[in-house]
């Protein structure tokens, strides 16, 4: 049994995000928070309520004839001095206050107002909460529950609460990262006439990206702005040896029209001069992107409930599982993705129940 206290969904949603803060959850140990998830939608009579290691799922079954899917991860990135939460002014500061213990706040409010017997929500819901979303993409846990429990994820519409600062963020860029590798020779640094230095030959590759001119699109008015940039390098082997291979890491950020396979071309195509000159070219880790998909009839509807016009996602969220799936996925949250993953990590107060507020509208079917 755990002596944590229970979690009150019926506590304002400020409470409540200092509540989850204040539970550590950082990745791979989200099981207490898990556990405070599950006994507080379990407790509320009204909700099919699932769970799979540290995921805790949670839908209602009313024959409505659509599905919302509302989504959030449980962890965080490591503690820096920054638990228990504290308020100063009008912020509450504190690890996952922003990305994204805010938007399970918000969750856990609409699942206590309609996960209860007798709710009449216009839409049926599903609520998904993970684990793992903060390191490498094979530990996901919105992932695991695509591969084991799929139809739990079906919907019309998926919510991703990820921090967008109470904006509608729509779709999500995909990411490609590859590693580029210089031969060489090695040789003694007295003696570099007799060597070829791998480090230099990363100086065209580095000359390229820099010179790299990044695509914009537009795509249901949200623009993407496309990047290509080093983000890592490596090589060296003594301070007297001239190296005989250097690497370097590259990070393509793309607009969600380009598929996979374009995204992939495109950078070996950027990059075929050094491959033509000897340099290898790696495939690191590849998430593909997803489009807004802001034309479909629950996604306006969304959009036109929260009252603000939707803009691109610039990085990758888990909306791309759901546009894998054919379903219109949108970021929003009351977080501030400037502030994710810092130190003085903090959400502003009063972006709390406006986003609490447009959900309730939407889902209760309020809005014109």
């Amino acid at each position: 049994m755990s002596d944590l206290p229970p979690l009150d969904l019926s506590a304002d949603v400020l409470t409540l995000t200092r509540a989850l803060v204040d539970v550590p959850s950082v990745s791979g140990t989200e099981k207490p928070l898990a556990d405070l998830v599950e006994a507080a939608l379990r407790g509320l009579g009204g909700l099919e309520v699932e769970r799979i290691g540290n995921n805790v799922l949670a839908r209602t079954n009313l024959g409505r004839p659509t599905r919302v899917v509302l989504a959030g991860h449980l962890d965080t990135v490591p503690i820096a001095d920054n638990v228990p939460s504290r308020i100063e002014g009008d912020r509450l500061y504190g690890c996952g206050t922003s990305d994204m213990k805010s938007g399970d706040a918000v969750m856990l409010r609409v699942a206590g107002r309609f996960g209860v017997p007798g709710a009449e929500p216009a839409h049926d819901l599903t609520f998904a909460f993970y684990d793992n979303e903060e390191v490498e993409a094979v530990k996901n846990g919105l992932g695991r529950v695509a591969r084991e429990r799929r139809g739990w994820l079906y919907g019309d519409l998926a919510i991703l609460l990820e921090p967008t600062d109470g904006e509608i963020e729509g779709g999500c860029q995909g990411t490609l990262r590859v590693r580029l590798t210089t031969p060489g020779h090695r040789a003694h640094s007295a003696r570099s006439w007799l060597g070829r230095n791998a480090i230099h030959g990363l100086a065209g590759p580095l000359a390229t990206l820099a010179a790299y001119q990044a695509r914009e699109v537009e795509i249901d008015g949200c623009t993407y702005r496309e990047g290509l940039n080093a983000v890592g390098i490596s090589g060296g082997v003594a301070g007297n040896v001239i190296p005989d291979e250097a690497g370097l890491l590259v990070n393509f950020r793309y607009a969600p029209d380009r598929d996979e396979d374009a995204a992939e071309a495109h950078v070996r195509e950027v990059f075929a001069q050094a491959v033509a000159d000897g340099a290898t070219l790696e495939i690191v880790d590849h998430s593909g992107g997803a489009l807004p998909g802001l034309s479909e009839p629950a996604a306006a509807a969304f959009v036109a409930a929260v009252g603000r016009p939707a803009r691109a996602k610039l990085g990758w969220t888990d909306v791309a599982r759901f546009a894998a799936f054919g379903i219109p996925a949108v970021n929003y949250g009351p977080g501030d993705p400037q502030l994710a993953h810092t130190r003085e990590e903090h959400v502003r107060i009063d972006r709390l129940q406006p986003a609490e507020d447009a959900l309730v509208a939407y889902l209760s079917g309020s809005t014109a």
